[in-house]
């Protein structure tokens, strides 16, 4: 196996009375797909927020390449190429699907009146490699907020690639998604993880989906780690059954 990318140990984070991530340790290997599941609540959301620095976690520790990052910033931890998606998308609905790749870009920092500015021809070059790479280069000079909503999360997908990133976090790629769309996606997922090595953690609900995309699945329950293993294993896991899989 090799060697973690992202270490979390013991990482906690309450809200109020509430308990959202207890004491949770879990890695992500160099150049794998990992996959966290478990029902709604259990604190899957909150941890990809804790991790990328959404939010301060209450207790333990981030470590990214090795790096102690529990206490950096959001854009901090992009800088060092970490970087997620959301379960609803964020992307410029009033811009082109090819605006929202050149504002997304590390160096565009400077908001909207990025659009505007004149950018490298090597960042026009590759928001259309990328366009492509997601199956949306016919549709680079609409406006994003025309989009489906399934072709808005591969914009949203393409313009975390845009930052060329170590490690993706998606948190659940296929909710709300057409159907005949999941699979174009799924494909796109393991492509750029095989042709690009980026290492994915993904957040996902659909067990088709995760259980032949990932090779490692973590599973939470009540905010804290029920199981981790193989797909074969987790699904066979009896705990992840009662609480989690026998109710889909």
């Amino acid at each position: 196996m090799n060697a973690a990318l992202l270490e979390v140990n013991g990482v906690s984070k309450a809200f109020g009375g509430v308990v959202a991530n207890e004491a949770i340790t879990l890695d992500v290997p160099q150049g794998a797909i990992v996959g966290l599941i478990g029902p709604n609540g259990s604190g899957k959301t909150t941890l990809f927020n804790g991790i990328v620095g959404h939010h301060p976690i209450d207790g333990g520790s981030v470590r990214f390449e090795g790096r102690e990052i529990t206490h950096l910033r959001v854009v901090e931890i992009a800088r060092l190429g970490m970087l997620r998606t959301f379960q609803q998308t964020r992307i410029y609905a009033k811009m082109t699907c090819v605006q929202n790749l050149l504002i997304s870009a590390s160096h565009a920092g400077e908001g909207f009146r990025a659009v505007f500015a004149k950018f490298p021809s090597e960042d026009m070059d590759r928001a259309d490699e990328l366009l492509s790479f997601v199956g949306l280069f016919a549709k680079r000079r609409l406006l994003a907020g025309d989009l489906s909503f399934g072709q808005q999360k591969l914009l949203e997908f393409a313009m975390a690639l845009m930052n060329g990133p170590r490690l993706l976090l998606l948190d659940e790629p296929t909710a709300g998604i057409n159907p005949t769309l999941i699979n174009g996606l799924i494909d796109r997922l393991q492509r750029a993880n095989a042709e690009l090595g980026i290492t994915l953690f993904v957040i996902e609900h659909n067990m088709r989906v995760i259980m032949n995309l990932a090779e490692h699945i973590y599973c939470l329950a009540h905010g804290e780690l029920l199981a981790e293993g193989s797909p074969d294993e987790i699904r066979a896991d009896q705990r992840v059954i009662d609480a989690y899989l026998g109710a889909q």
